[in-house]
């Protein structure tokens, strides 16, 4: 049988966007030149609940939504989509790497749901940091020496934000994951392989 997206996908896609979205609103506060939240630890728990593209869609989906609504125009909005849909992807991508035979991280679950928070959340910050430096030089005109220390500024925020989501998110999945096998999630939202 072919693989297709169906109504659930549709709808557990939708509901961890709806999550999102409202982590982000409602639990946000300024720090050291960014905003604080924990969307960054919702956005991998979508990549490892939902696998990387569906995860991906959410984490982009929620975000994106979010960055409408406080008033960022269209084009920071396709960006905020694009890196957050590049982290969750990235989580789930490689947490979900076992199921492919002869995978080198075809071990122990728990190191790769690790691995893909961490790769996820130092994916963000990357390409974070690349989003400031373009903003910043080439669209502001800004100076590179007033380019990196505008980098420097919003690097400390990032990391505490990421870091905090590398350690959370492992944790909640490990948590939910018994739950969401026992209903059934799991094994609706994979493919057979």
């Amino acid at each position: 049988m072919k693989n297709s997206i169906k109504l659930h996908h549709i709808v557990y896609t939708a509901l961890m966007a709806a999550i999102i979205f409202a982590v982000v609103n409602l639990l946000t506060f300024p720090f050291m030149g960014t905003k604080l939240h924990p969307s960054n630890v919702f956005d991998l728990l979508a990549g490892l609940i939902l696998g990387p593209w569906l995860g991906g869609l959410a984490a982009g989906i929620g975000n994106f939504l979010y960055d409408l609504t406080i008033g960022y125009g269209i084009l920071e909005a396709l960006i905020t989509f694009a890196m957050k849909f590049c982290a969750a992807m990235l989580a789930g991508l490689i947490a979900g790497a076992y199921r492919k035979e002869g995978n080198v991280l075809k071990g122990n679950g728990h190191v790769r749901v690790i691995l893909g928070c961490v790769i996820g959340a130092l994916s963000y910050v990357a390409l974070y940091m690349l989003k400031t430096f373009v903003k910043q030089h080439f669209v502001g005109g800004v100076a590179l020496d007033g380019t990196w220390l505008v980098m420097l500024e919003k690097l400390p925020g990032s990391l505490i934000n990421n870091g905090f989501a590398l350690v959370v998110a492992p944790i909640l999945y490990t948590a939910l994951r018994p739950a969401l096998n026992r209903i059934g999630v799991i094994e609706q939202l994979r493919p057979k392989q």
